[in-house]
């Protein structure tokens, strides 16, 4: 998609031949050219349909559960896809504690376009899956891992075709696109425990907080992406994103209506999520906002597929994709 934005600068140049002894004979001379100046800002296409291949590879390795062999698998296709498109790609390795006390193998993927510039924006989503149904409605399932086609793979799906576009086309600004890991290893809805939980998710998100891949590392604001290719998806304004970073859910949002998605994105409010994107506010003081799929009319108040069975590439529709990389790509190219 390109659009134009038309800026009229009218230049007079005013060459006035004088000599030292005026001659009302030869009048100044005044050129009245005018010249117009046109800026033109050139937003990609997003692809939806290369998109949702990127959301199916990921989800035909099987569930991207931590340390699984479909994990590893899925992290290597990853980061040699990203390599392929981006000179600058920094692999974070490390270990962390979940809830039960398993210890957890992550790796955080991050590609850094425009890496020496210091006016820097960054798009993020996670990239494992839920390790358990905990919600299908079927309780005989309720240890059975999830596909994560929704929750995780599809907006990486986008964040990878958004990768690929920049490769073709850079942007005035730097763009890091991080890719989580360890996001959705929470404990199962029937775990009992004084402790609070929140700490138990999103801890590759945690760790990079913590411990940035470039040390000082900072960003203008950060955009989370989770369970953004449901059919029919409704994204409204969550709770912390609008504490946190009111502007960048304003410009995002307004973006999204002004080019044609205003059935998706809505100035409704939302609730309050415990995502990936709460670190990044409140441990790296980045305004980071989270686009996550709220749906008041579900049980859960997420879309009906939330850590289910049914979290496939059945629920992945490529014109909410196309929605959400559309209106990233926009406000990427945008920013001055």
């Amino acid at each position: 998609m390109t659009k134009q934005i038309n800026y009229f600068l009218i230049l007079v140049i005013a060459s006035t031949m004088i000599s030292c002894n005026f001659n009302p004979k030869k009048p100044a001379v005044e050129d009245k050219s005018k010249e117009q100046r046109t800026i033109t800002i050139k937003v990609p296409d997003f692809n939806p349909d290369s998109a949702y291949s990127y959301v199916s590879q990921q989800v035909a390795f099987g569930p991207r559960v931590m340390n699984s062999p479909a994990h590893e698998k899925c992290a290597a296709f990853l980061i040699n896809k990203l390599k392929s498109w981006c000179k600058d790609v920094t692999v974070q390795k490390g270990t962390v504690t979940a809830y039960n006390g398993a210890l957890l193998k992550f790796s955080n993927i991050i590609a850094s376009y425009n890496p020496g510039t210091k006016d820097r924006i960054f798009l993020c989503s996670h990239w494992d899956s839920r390790p358990y149904a905990d919600h299908d409605p079927d309780p005989r399932n309720h240890n059975v891992p999830i596909d994560g086609a929704n929750d995780g793979a599809s907006g990486v799906g986008i964040l990878m075709d958004i990768a690929r576009q920049i490769s073709i086309s850079s942007p005035s600004i730097g763009v890091d696109l991080i890719l989580f890991d360890a996001e959705d290893y929470g404990p199962p809805q029937n775990w009992k425990s004084d402790i609070n939980t929140e700490n138990f998710w999103g801890l590759g998100s945690q760790y990079w907080a913590n411990q940035p891949h470039k040390a000082d590392y900072f960003a203008k604001y950060g955009i989370l992406l989770d369970m953004v290719g449901a059919p029919n998806a409704t994204f409204l304004e969550e709770a912390l994103s609008m504490h946190y970073a009111p502007d960048v859910v304003k410009l995002v949002w307004e973006t999204g209506n002004r080019i044609g998605f205003s059935s998706y994105f809505l100035f409704e409010q939302g609730a309050q999520i415990t995502d990936d994107h709460v670190p990044l506010n409140k441990i790296r003081g980045i305004p980071t906002i989270d686009i996550i799929h709220l749906d008041r009319n579900s049980e859960t108040g997420f879309y009906p597929y939330w850590h289910t069975t049914k979290d496939n590439m059945a629920s992945i529709d490529k014109n909410t994709l196309n929605a959400v990389g559309q209106t990233l790509l926009t406000v990427i190219y945008n920013e001055r």
